[in-house]
């Protein structure tokens, strides 16, 4: 009898495994960055109100066009951007703001980003959810951070802009 339990968890553990792997999205590796650099990846899903990672829309790396939905009276647009924080070997401090252009404010949601990638960290990631605009048109996402690396005191800048596609 205890056997025959711990062959049903092992297996539910497999499966709620597999199915999180699958369905997470994956985190972009950079490319042509020199190692001990620091960097931001990205992925951006869309989908509905209760799963805005229903749908793959595009990530850093490799680079592609970037199309969301536009939120409708009847149906609502959702979006999740995932920002991956790359480590540079030691502790590795980021530190500026992010602006996000496509969600459903008036304006830009603009946010102050402060976030550290430990040394023995290799990544630190955050999401940012929101109602996608109903006006179609071509939005940006902008980073503009300094990464300051804790080891030797340097401070490289980090810029990143994102076109966005709202249809």
């Amino acid at each position: 009898m205890r056997n025959l339990m711990r062959a049903r968890l092992f297996i539910l553990a497999a499966a709620v495994g597999l199915l999180t792997t699958t369905c997470a999205p994956r985190v972009p590796r950079p490319a042509n960055v020199t190692p001990g650099t620091p960097n931001v990846t990205w992925v951006l899903m869309y989908g509905e109100r209760d799963n805005p990672d229903q749908e793959f829309a595009c990530q850093s790396v490799p680079r592609t066009d970037c199309v969301l939905p536009a939120s409708r009276a009847d149906a609502e647009s959702f979006s999740d951007i995932h920002f991956y924080y790359h480590g540079a070997g030691g502790r590795t401090h980021y530190e500026g703001t992010r602006s996000i252009g496509f969600f459903q404010v008036s304006g830009s949601f603009t946010s102050r980003i402060d976030v550290t990638v430990d040394k023995n960290q290799s990544i630190t990631n955050q999401s940012v959810s929101g109602i996608v605009t109903s006006t179609p048109g071509t939005y940006m996402v902008a980073l503009s951070l300094t990464a300051t690396l804790s080891d030797t005191g340097k401070t490289v800048p980090v810029q990143e802009t994102i076109q966005i596609t709202v249809k």
